[in-house]
């Protein structure tokens, strides 16, 4: 093995019934770039629970139930108990990836949903996070509804419409409008395949009206102290001043930031290459002489693994081993996280704010709805105007005076 581990640790593997299966789960930490040290210690409590998981000295096939017994009896102190279910969490995802882990049985809603997403798959041709947010609502809708003998046969209008009236206490009109056409769409193809016996998508959606709501842009001081306020003595603020810094000043999308190479960067001509994942299409933009001063000293200071020693191509990763590229959804969590630190009150928002704030900041500088559409990736005017809503300050400056009244008849 060359895998820097502890003589301990070695002679631990070494004098275990189930080498083996040690050194194939270090090789495998090894290929998910797992440091040394992590793996160091995920072997040492592996081997210290695998007595209660198997005997033998062939490779175990295992339940996820199995796994939950072996690694919960380590439970005191408390941070005992969170290390050894980490391990178990890497060893199950180990398991998964070799075959080796035995399903569980599949509950009577995930019955329904494993056809309904084969239908939305391979009739509709939906995207995963689209099918993702269908099931969502179809789970919530099961869990309440769904006979002991998974049959929706009793389902009723009345209890659709109670459904959606305690959903409507809890998200938003506008949310609520795509759970009703979740709604809408499993319960059409329910009628047809039979699982309920008249049709029930007859239901009615909440109004929603373009530019109803105020504008989603936050004040661009707000946006600076939001970036001065991230302390980069440590690499997570280097990475996440980088980060927001992106969205902030070129109006990237969260999926497009981690997408991003370390090749996406061309430190000479001073360009950075975005792929539009929702146009399909490449965008080349320059780049400020501070925007590649802060890249390069996040290169330097704050990139785990540094700048050229990490097996990762991708430019942003995560800071604990494994370290993989960042997700989009932590994007999100970044953002909240610094908007609570430097005292914001949006900090409950979303990421997409400093999109907004990006493509205000341009309209507000004469650039026009076209050229702010190509930089944003949009298909249409109409996905533009989104991020255009009501600006009070905007109308202000283009009002008209009111006649002051004077004293005196009129005629």
């Amino acid at each position: 093995m060359s895998i820097d581990l502890r003589p301990s640790t070695r002679r631990m593997v070494k004098e275990s019934p189930a080498e083996n299966e040690a050194i194939a789960f270090i090789e495998w930490l090894r290929t998910e770039r797992y440091t040394d040290y992590t793996i160091d210690c995920h072997i040492r409590r592996l081997l210290f629970v695998m007595p209660r998981l198997w005997s033998g000295s062939s490779p175990p096939i295992l339940r996820e139930a199995d796994l939950l017994a072996a690694f919960g009896r380590e439970r005191h102190p408390r941070t005992r108990f969170h290390h050894f279910a980490g391990t178990r969490r890497v060893y199950t995802r180990y398991l998964r990836a070799q075959g080796r882990l035995v399903p569980e049985p599949a509950s009577p809603s995930e019955v329904l949903i494993l056809p309904y997403d084969q239908y939305l798959t391979e009739v509709r041709g939906l995207s995963v996070s689209t099918r993702r947010h269908h099931k969502n609502t179809l789970r919530g809708l099961l869990a309440r509804f769904l006979s002991p003998r998974g049959s929706l046969r009793k389902l009723s209008r009345d209890d659709l419409e109670s459904f959606i009236l305690e959903r409507s206490r809890k998200i938003s009109r506008h949310s609520l409008q795509h759970e009703i056409a979740h709604l809408r769409a499993f319960l059409r193809y329910a009628y047809d395949v039979g699982l309920v016996h008249k049709r029930l998508d007859g239901l009615d959606m909440p109004r929603t009206y373009r530019d109803e709501l105020p504008p989603r842009a936050l004040p661009w001081p707000s946006v600076l102290q939001l970036l001065r306020s991230i302390d980069c003595t440590s690499r997570g603020g280097w990475r996440d001043l980088c980060v927001l810094h992106l969205i902030a000043f070129y109006g990237l999308r969260p999926n497009e930031v981690v997408a991003l190479r370390l090749d996406s960067i061309d430190w000479e001509q001073g360009l950075l290459h975005v792929y539009q994942s929702k146009t399909r299409s490449p965008l080349t933009l320059p780049l400020d002489a501070r925007t590649l001063q802060l890249l390069r000293d996040y290169l330097d200071h704050g990139r785990a693994g540094g700048a050229s020693t990490s097996a990762s191509a991708m430019l942003f990763l995560r800071l604990r081993c494994p370290y993989i590229p960042l997700e989009r959804t932590a994007v999100g969590d970044i953002f909240r996280k610094r908007m609570r630190e430097a005292g914001l009150p949006d900090c409950a928002k979303h990421v997409y704010r400093l999109r907004h704030t990006f493509a205000m900041r341009l309209l507000s500088r004469g650039v026009g709805m076209k050229a702010i559409g190509d930089v944003l990736g949009h298909h249409s005017f109409f996905g533009t105007s989104a991020y255009l809503r009501l600006d009070v300050a905007m109308l202000r400056s283009v009002a008209l005076p009111v006649p002051s009244v004077t004293g005196g008849s009129h005629e």
